[in-house]
């Protein structure tokens, strides 16, 4: 069975993004976005909703030929557009990329996918995860907390039908106070 990653940048008071989708306040410094280059490649599956699948795919594609791109984003870029993607969107009709839509029913094509062998999956945008974590396919959060107040905005976290009780795997602080905790479902 697949393992299913649910990771992001957030902020201290637990929103992915602030009023507005504004992310500005998540810019990762060269040691944080090594950290996320890293994780990534080791998954072999990512999977969005359409929101985040339209910022990701605005800028990645050629990430790796902005002319002030560092080694870490060339090799992110490079790494992003070989990586299997689905999407799940029923509003979207054309994806790219390395890339296969799904309009139907997530949890169900999820439980499929997560049901195979090979290597972790990652879940991405507050919607898809948030049913994802409904159902009980998460496996393992990654939360990268940056040290700002929001006040608002789309949340990291969604409501749940019961707890989920989760083991603490690893902790480690990056430049500017930003910290990773990493946790896994308990089963």
């Amino acid at each position: 069975m697949r393992k299913l990653v649910y990771g992001m940048n957030l902020t201290l008071d637990g929103y992915i993004a602030a009023p507005g989708d504004d992310i500005g306040w998540g810019v990762p410094n060269d040691e944080l976005f090594q950290w996320w280059l890293d994780q990534e490649v080791a998954i072999g599956l990512l999977m969005y909703g359409r929101k985040l699948w339209e910022m990701m795919s605005s800028h990645w594609p050629t990430g790796d030929q902005q002319p002030d791109a560092t080694p870490a984003q060339i090799a992110f870029a490079r790494n992003w557009r070989d990586t299997p993607k689905v999407v799940f969107s029923s509003t979207i009709d054309k994806v790219d990329w390395n890339t296969r839509l799904v309009a139907g029913d997530a949890v169900a094509e999820i439980t499929r996918l997560k049901a195979g062998d090979g290597e972790p999956m990652r879940v991405g945008g507050a919607t898809l995860a948030g049913a994802a974590m409904r159902a009980g396919l998460v496996d393992e959060y990654e939360i990268v907390t940056h040290p700002v107040l929001v006040g608002g905005g789309l949340p990291f976290f969604t409501a749940l039908d019961s707890w989920v009780n989760l083991n603490l795997m690893e902790t480690r602080t990056f430049p500017g106070g930003v910290v990773m905790t990493r946790y896994e479902t308990k089963r």
